[in-house]
């Protein structure tokens, strides 16, 4: 056996164990940074040298070069995308902080109260919590909110327990817009800025999509609630977090951020930008501002405003370390020529780039599912798209938009997941039950994101 040949299958094993590791719960981020380390080292020593990226120049010993490979992914990471994740995760917990992710949620939901059709309120539910996730974009976070505050409607309408709390884990299965990470990741991945990623390659998906999604849980949420078979407990949802009492137009703070990337883009006023970032803090910094107008407790105002900083060294610790790690394995997978080989087999076969799409789509799927984080399965593979898509004649973001939607999309079918072994224990059921009501509507998600990527992505 070649040397050309046993880097990729030793890469391949290497795969196997990975995956059977995440799995098995252990800690994903060291899991991805050993595999890649240990497929450089073993592409070292079987002769290979180039490895350094173009322009990043030798430490003059190779043993020095594969930790300094290691040291670039983290610079370029934290300077760009993990950055702009760290801030928009920063600002997602400031706006829950003040009580204006809470006042949103409330005045979208309010509205729903003068529909007569519980099942046609629990659509309508569903698809106000799929758009209230581009600004609150934790999956268990906006779960616990919609609990408080569209549960209680849905129940009293006469929608089975079981049926609500299946509608609320899904709310946050389309992972879509600036602040979400893995959307800035798939942007990035892309080559694309990320509000024009969002309106030129999410939109168009995401829109159908979701009316696919709808359309599935009214039929499989009254099949279910008719059939009366669900077993659960008295349930007992409390509101046990203090929610301050703010101005029903603080609604309007938690997408501020987003309208003004759009107003201040190509799409509008193309002599003006404001970057994802950029946007996040100017907003940010106004709305300490009115606080201290509006409260007049100066010290009180400003710790609630450094909240921005402990989250952002959350989201480093949960999510920038592991796209860092990620970007370790991945190269460690170029390095050992296994993307090549895949690319090679892949046109060989006749897949083509839609092929290898469906393959690595479904791959991303089911590794989400088995691990309840749709996050690590995405970071796992995002950093393959470019490599795979331009050797087979496509573009990254045709490649990428269906894989990152779909981390979402199995995430909410996932017995592990944490908002979905929330909301089971929040309603009293076990998360197979759950899964029960979630599973029709999210596979047709996931075949209408392929079918519609393909029908407008390309």
């Amino acid at each position: 056996m070649t040397v050309d040949v046993l880097m990729p299958c030793f890469a391949l094993v290497v795969i196997g164990l990975t995956g059977w590791m995440i799995v098995k719960r252990y800690q994903t981020a060291m899991v991805l940074l050993m595999a890649g380390l240990s497929m450089i080292i073993f592409a070292v020593v079987c002769g290979v040298t180039g490895f350094l990226p173009k322009g990043m120049k030798s430490s003059g010993l190779i043993w020095f070069d594969v930790i300094d490979l290691l040291r670039s992914i983290a610079v370029k990471q934290v300077s760009g995308i993990g950055l702009l994740i760290m801030v928009a995760g920063g600002f997602a917990a400031y706006m829950d902080r003040i009580g204006a992710a809470r006042a949103l949620v409330n005045v979208c939901i309010t509205p729903l109260k003068s529909l007569s059709s519980p099942y046609l309120i629990m659509v309508f539910g569903y698809l106000i919590g799929q758009m209230l996730c581009m600004v609150i974009p934790s999956a268990a976070g906006l779960a616990m909110l919609l609990l408080v505050a569209l549960y209680p409607i849905l129940v009293g309408v006469g929608v089975s327990p079981v049926a609500s709390a299946a509608v609320i884990v899904t709310c946050s299965g389309m992972a879509m817009g600036p602040g979400s990470g893995t959307s800035n990741l798939a942007a990035r991945v892309a080559g694309i800025d990320p509000i024009i990623y969002f309106v030129q390659c999410q939109l168009p998906v995401v829109i159908p999509s979701l009316v696919v999604i709808a359309v599935c849980h009214y039929f499989v949420q009254r099949y279910y609630d008719r059939r009366n078979d669900d077993v659960y407990t008295e349930e007992n949802i409390k509101n046990t977090v203090e929610q301050r009492s703010v101005p029903v137009w603080y609604a309007l703070l938690p997408p501020l951020p987003i309208a003004l990337m759009i107003i201040f883009s190509p799409l509008t006023f193309s002599s003006i930008r404001l970057n994802t970032i950029s946007a996040l803090l100017l907003v940010w910094i106004a709305v300490v501002v009115l606080e201290m107008i509006r409260r007049r407790e100066v010290k009180e105002v400003l710790k609630d405003g450094s909240c921005v900083f402990k989250s952002m060294g959350s989201m480093f610790t949960s999510i920038v370390a592991l796209i860092i790690c990620a970007e370790f394995f991945a190269n460690g997978l170029k390095i050992t020529g296994l993307i090549d080989a895949l690319i090679v087999h892949a046109q060989n076969l006749g897949l083509g780039l839609n092929g290898m799409t469906v393959v690595l789509t479904g791959v991303v799927g089911i590794v989400s599912v088995l691990t309840g984080s749709g996050v690590g399965a995405f970071s796992s593979f995002a950093a393959l798209a470019p490599d795979v898509a331009s050797g087979l004649g496509g573009s990254a973001a045709s490649f990428v938009n269906p894989m990152q939607l779909s981390c979402g999309i199995m995430r909410s079918i996932s017995p592990v997941a944490g908002a979905m072994i929330a909301m089971a224990g929040a309603v009293g059921v076990t998360p197979v039950a759950l899964i029960r009501r979630t599973f029709i509507p999210m596979m047709a998600g996931f075949v209408a994101v392929l079918l519609f990527n393909f029908l407008f992505i390309g």
